[in-house]
């Protein structure tokens, strides 16, 4: 395989939790060199179990050191560390990294190369910044719960921490322009996300609704909210998606269900019609399906170029032939756990791919090997260990 594509930098990881380590893990899988910086005594359970599946899918292809950022020479080796770095990402509240010294402004000068990112609840500044934000508290405030879930139903949460994701995301982004950036004014700079910000860049179209139309986009259940017939069906033996927007392939809907007089009935004919009439279509499309199962239908409509799918539970997912084929699933060897498998980029390149390459580190597994590369002998480090500071 060719050399990775982000191997040629450093990243050194404050971040805890979810929306940060995401961040990292899109650098990391690419080939960068990451440091996870983590706190001797542990982070208090904010990580999860160590060894369960959430925490080895998040922090793999790290090195892991603990230091004491409280002490001074906790600081001192981290900022040792950024000397040589080239990226440094953390995820506390805003005012922590002030405290202990480990903000843009302090390690600016150590390294001006240095790009700094940052993620947050509600951003670095503003009304909210010393708020504490999870991600179901941005998907409150980023109005995404007051759209999911069935009309009536009241708020309903994603089933994904989708604000948590999203900013980690758009933060490795930023980080990435940042690099490129750097290529042509040698300079690094600091680099924001938000759990707020980026769910509600993730309104997308729903958010436009109101900014350009001032309309306010409600609950709409399985259904699309502008196209349609567009949500879930049921068939004879349980349920399918169908995604039939647009003049064109209703008509291919309709011939396949073998009613082909929907599509010139003016109920349904065009698409504000079946806005306006969609809970009857629905219904009529339900009586349709009954005659047969979901796969027949699913194999039917597909070769009528009409968008379809089934409804899988989480292991019926990794059992389709087509995520199979995809490969996003990816094997490791863990010393403790043995082969396990965690997901992998949704990315591919054709020369340099990403790669899965080390599990999660236990925690401070890589201490004495990252201190030797900063000249400390076993003597210095004996000395940290027995003082807490790693």
């Amino acid at each position: 395989m060719s050399k990775l594509p982000l191997s040629r930098f450093k990243v050194i990881d404050l971040s805890r939790v979810r929306a940060g380590p995401t961040c990292v893990r899109q650098l990391a899988d690419w080939g960068a060199e990451v440091i996870k910086v983590e706190n001797p005594g542990g982070d208090a359970g904010l990580g999860g179990d160590r060894h369960g599946p959430d925490f080895q899918n998040l922090h793999r292809n790290k090195r892991s050191i603990t230091l004491d950022l409280k002490k001074p020479e906790g600081l001192a080796i981290l900022k040792a560390l950024v000397k040589t770095a080239d990226v440094v990402v953390e995820n506390f509240r805003p005012d922590v990294k002030f405290r202990l010294g480990v903000d843009y402004d302090s390690l600016k000068p150590i390294n001006p190369r240095l790009v700094y990112a940052s993620i947050s609840g509600f951003g670095q500044s503003g009304p909210y910044r010393d708020r504490p934000g999870v991600d179901q508290i941005a998907q409150g405030m980023g109005g995404l719960m007051s759209i999911t879930g069935l009309p009536g139903q009241g708020p309903v949460r994603v089933g994904i921490p989708i604000a948590d994701l999203t900013a980690g995301i758009f933060a490795a982004m930023g980080i990435l322009i940042a690099l490129l950036e750097r290529e042509e004014s040698g300079e690094g700079q600091y680099v924001e996300s938000s759990l707020l910000a980026a769910q509600i860049a993730m309104l997308d179209f729903q958010a436009a609704r109101w900014l350009v139309a001032k309309e306010v986009p409600g609950q709409a259940g399985n259904n699309h909210p502008t196209n349609l017939p567009m949500g879930v069906f049921r068939t004879k033996d349980g349920h399918i998606n169908i995604g039939a927007a647009g003049d064109e392939i209703y008509i291919r809907l309709c011939d396949a269900l073998g009613a082909p007089q929907l599509a010139t009935d003016p109920e349904f004919a065009t698409n504000k019609a079946r806005y306006q009439n969609r809970d009857k279509l629905n219904a009529i499309i339900d009586e349709l399906l009954q005659g047969k199962t979901a796969a027949e239908w699913i194999e039917l409509l597909n070769r009528a170029s009409v968008p379809c799918g089934p409804i899988y539970r989480i292991d019926e997912v990794f059992a389709d032939p087509q995520v199979k084929h995809l490969g996003i699933a990816q094997a490791l060897e863990h010393p403790t756990l043995g082969r396990i498998e965690l997901v992998g980029q949704p990315v591919t390149l054709s020369r340099t791919p990403s790669s899965l390459r080390n599990p999660t580190p236990e925690r401070g597994e890589h201490s004495d090997e990252i201190l030797r590369g900063l000249g400390y002998d076993q003597i210095a480090i004996a000395r940290l260990r027995a003082e807490r500071v790693i």
